[in-house]
């Protein structure tokens, strides 16, 4: 499996990420942190940031740390459509125990998240890669409509989501490329309970290619001419894994942007990158340990990943 040589950035190419921007407080067997950096564009964009420049659109409110804003902006990536208005920050507070593969949700504060109508500049309106994150899917219908000629549509939700606005999501994923979501997801939007059966039933909503997460235990990507299962990267210590699963997309998309081509080795490799990505999220708490990732650590990673996963 080729490594991109040295992940060098190709400035003319860029990738779009809407979704949320976070003050995230979470409790593992590891410990607590409190109003850590979080959110679904975040978390994405740390990731995608190692393949193309990557614009964040999302909101936060005033009480939002520059610190993190700071952060995000030495990580080379696109505030311009990032808004800061009076009100507080969207906060989560979750909680995870045993296995670490399901979070419980204590609170969620949407706070300027529920006035959220992103805006885009003219160049970021002919940004070819757009990935929606998880947030409203009138939210990602609206911004989808505001691009030129999209190339790559990816696109993430939630349970929540397809609970009280299945009928708008379903419209938004007549228009999508890629639909990535958890096994939950999968089984409650599909209705099926095998994933294989649900991922072949969201196929038939729109979308050209269907990725199930399936936390520790990897993924399965469908497509109408390809079934490829992956596992998952073994961690020898899992810290957190909030944001794994918008780390992987960042990764998988990333690469894709980069790779300027879609065919099923494309989409391998981009899977292969993504899960890699993800692995080192849950090693510490938050962004932490992708935003301090070094190149040199991912390509090392991929070889040793090459020879776990090899039949």
């Amino acid at each position: 499996m080729a490594v991109i040589p040295n992940f060098a950035i190709d400035k003319n190419m860029s990738i779009l990420v809407l979704g949320t921007v976070a003050l995230d407080t979470v409790k593992t067997p590891c410990g607590v942190r409190k109003n850590i950096l979080g959110g679904s564009a975040a978390h994405f964009a740390m990731a995608a940031r190692f393949f193309v420049p990557v614009n964040l659109v999302a909101i936060v409110g005033e009480d939002f740390p520059k610190r993190y804003i700071d952060l995000l902006d030495k990580k080379g990536i696109v505030l311009t459509s990032l808004i800061k208005v009076p009100g507080r920050t969207f906060r989560w507070v979750g909680e995870y125990k045993g296995d670490l593969n399901t979070a419980l949700t204590i609170t969620t504060e949407l706070g300027v998240l529920s006035l959220f109508k992103p805006t885009l500049t003219e160049s970021q309106r002919k940004i070819e890669h757009v990935f929606l994150a998880n947030v409203d899917p009138e939210i990602q219908m609206h911004l989808l409509k505001s691009i030129h000629t999209p190339r790559l549509v990816g696109c993430d939700s939630m349970n929540y989501w397809i609970s009280h606005k299945r009928n708008q999501l379903l419209r938004l994923l007549k228009k999508v490329d890629i639909y990535v979501a958890n096994d939950a997801e999968a089984r409650s939007l599909s209705g099926k309970s095998n994933l294989l059966d649900a991922a072949r039933k969201l196929l038939c909503f729109g979308p050209k290619i269907v990725v199930v997460k399936k936390g520790e235990h990897g993924l399965l990507c469908v497509s109408r001419r390809m079934i490829f299962s992956l596992p998952g990267y073994p961690v020898n210590e899992a810290v957190d894994p909030t944001g794994a699963g918008d780390t992987f997309a960042g990764g998988f998309m990333g690469y894709l942007a980069k790779a300027r081509r879609i065919d099923d080795g494309a989409i391998r490799k981009a899977l292969v990158y993504g899960t890699v990505l993800a692995s080192f999220n849950v090693e510490n708490f938050g962004a932490k340990r992708v935003c301090n990732l070094s190149n040199v650590e991912i390509e090392s990673r991929i070889r040793r990943f090459r020879k776990v996963a090899a039949f």
